[in-house]
């Protein structure tokens, strides 16, 4: 039986599939899908990594999920 959920940006970046530069190819892709996602649901992110990211921008929010991704 074939699961056809993607996996998140978050999922795949955590396990190492891609860099973190492919956070802008989600982005568009989920501006163009006419999900009812938001955005930050669409990358799989928690609230506090989002404030991260739109607040301080890209190198914090990479900065928070490297942690995990190392913890």
């Amino acid at each position: 039986m074939a699961e056809n959920t993607e996996k998140k940006f978050k999922e795949r970046y955590l396990a190492g599939e891609i860099e973190f530069e492919e956070i802008d190819d989600y982005s568009q892709e989920w501006g163009f899908s006419g999900t009812t996602d938001t955005l930050r649901e669409y990358l799989g992110l928690n609230a506090g990594e989002e404030d991260a990211w739109v607040s301080v921008g890209d190198e914090a929010l990479k900065e928070l999920l490297d942690k995990q991704k190392k913890g």
